[in-house]
C-alpha cells in the first residue's frame, strides 16, 4: 500500500514537473510582434503599415480595436480620432462635451470618409515622432478587424507563411458604458475566421484584468491570453493573473532598472517569477527612435532579450529585431 501511494505520488510529481517543463519550452521561442504594423516607417494601423510588417517577417501582427457605433471593430489605437485622423476637418460638428471625437460616435461608412496620417499632437499639430513617415503624405485610411485578418490569412496563403494575429481588446469598461459589449463582438469574428484556441495563431491580451478574466471564465475563450500591465504595482497580482492568462505584458522600463557600479544593469523578478508561474512575457514598446540610455537599437534589444531574458518584445521596427534574432 505504501509502495503504491509512493509510485501514485512519484508519477503526480514526474507529471506536474513534465507539464510545467513544456509548457515553459514554449517560453524559450523568442518572437516580434509589429506593434501596430511596421509604425516606425508608415502610419500606425493602416493597411499599408500591415503589408510592410508582414514583408518583414515578425511572429505576429498586432491589432487595437475600438467599436464603431453600428459595431464593427476598428484597427486603432484610442478610442477617440483626433490625433491620427482628420475628423476634425470632416466633422467638425461631431465632438463631445471634452472636445473630443469619438469613434464610437461614428458608423463604419462614416470612419471610411477618414484619412489617417502619422500620429500628431491635436493641440499643436506637430508629429509625435518627428523623423517618421511625413503628415499628411499620400492617402490611407481607417479598416476594421475583418479588413486585416482578410489581409494577413490572404498572405499566409500566396506566401506560405504563417504570421499570427494579436488583437487588443481597447477600454471595455468605456465601451460597456456606451452599451456595447466589445469582447463578445470580436471573439465572434476571431471565431468565424478560425481563431478558438491556442493552436490557432492569435494571442488576445487587454490592460483590463478583469475582462481578460471574463473572457476566459464567462465567455469560455479557449485562445492564447496576455494580461497587459501599465503599472508596477499590477505586478504583485501574478499569481491571480496567472489563473486566467498565459502570458504578461509589461512596459520594459518598469522591469528594467539602473545600472549597478560594473554597469551591468539591474532588473525586477517580474519576468523570473512570471516563468516560475509558466507565464510567458512579451514587453513593450521598442523603439529604435527612442533609445533612451541606449547606444543603439541593437543593444536596447540584447538587453531586452538577453537580461529581461524577455520571451517576445513589441516593436515598431520589426525588421530591425528579426534581423537581431537571426543574426544572434
Amino acid at each position: 500500500m505504501k509502495i503504491s501511494l509512493f509510485l501514485t505520488i512519484l508519477c503526480l510529481f514526474g507529471c506536474n514537473s513534465a507539464q510545467k517543463q513544456q509548457k515553459m519550452t514554449k517560453n524559450t521561442k523568442k518572437i516580434v510582434i509589429a506593434h501596430r504594423g511596421a509604425s516606425g516607417y508608415l502610419p500606425e494601423h493602416t493597411l499599408a503599415s500591415k503589408a510592410m510588417a508582414y514583408a518583414m517577417h515578425p511572429d505576429f501582427l498586432e491589432q487595437d480595436l475600438v467599436l464603431s457605433k453600428d459595431d464593427v471593430p476598428i484597427v486603432i489605437h484610442d478610442v477617440h480620432l483626433e490625433t491620427v485622423t482628420d475628423v476634425v476637418d470632416k466633422f467638425p460638428e461631431r465632438k463631445r462635451k471634452d472636445g473630443r471625437f469619438y469613434v464610437i460616435d461614428f458608423t463604419y461608412e462614416e470612419l471610411l470618409q477618414l484619412n489617417v496620417t502619422e500620429r500628431f499632437d491635436a493641440k499643436t499639430g506637430k508629429a509625435v515622432f518627428k523623423n517618421r513617415y511625413p503628415l499628411w503624405k499620400s492617402k490611407f485610411k481607417l479598416h476594421s478587424l475583418q479588413d486585416e485578418i482578410e489581409l494577413i490569412q490572404g498572405l499566409n496563403k500566396s506566401t506560405g507563411n504563417n504570421i499570427g494575429i494579436y488583437p487588443e481588446i481597447k477600454d471595455p469598461e468605456f465601451h460597456l458604458k456606451e452599451g456595447k459589449d466589445i469582447s463578445s463582438i470580436v471573439l465572434k469574428i476571431l471565431s468565424d475566421y478560425g481563431y478558438n484556441t491556442k493552436e490557432d495563431n492569435c494571442i488576445l491580451q487587454c490592460f483590463d484584468a478583469k475582462e481578460l478574466k471574463r473572457i476566459r471564465q464567462e465567455l469560455k475563450s479557449e485562445l492564447f491570453l496576455v494580461q497587459l500591465i501599465e503599472f508596477e504595482e499590477d505586478e504583485k497580482h501574478l499569481k491571480e493573473y496567472a489563473t486566467y492568462a498565459d502570458g504578461l505584458g509589461p512596459w520594459y522600463k518598469h522591469i528594467l532598472k539602473e545600472k549597478d557600479e560594473q554597469g551591468n544593469w539591474q532588473t525586477t523578478n517580474l519576468v523570473k517569477e512570471a516563468h516560475e508561474l509558466g507565464l510567458v512575457v512579451h514587453a513593450y514598446t521598442f523603439r529604435a527612435d527612442d533609445l533612451g540610455e541606449f547606444t543603439s537599437f541593437d543593444e536596447l534589444l540584447y538587453v531586452g532579450f538577453n537580461t529581461l531574458e524577455l520571451d517576445g518584445v513589441f516593436t515598431d521596427f520589426p525588421d530591425k529585431a528579426v534581423l537581431f534574432l537571426n543574426s544572434k
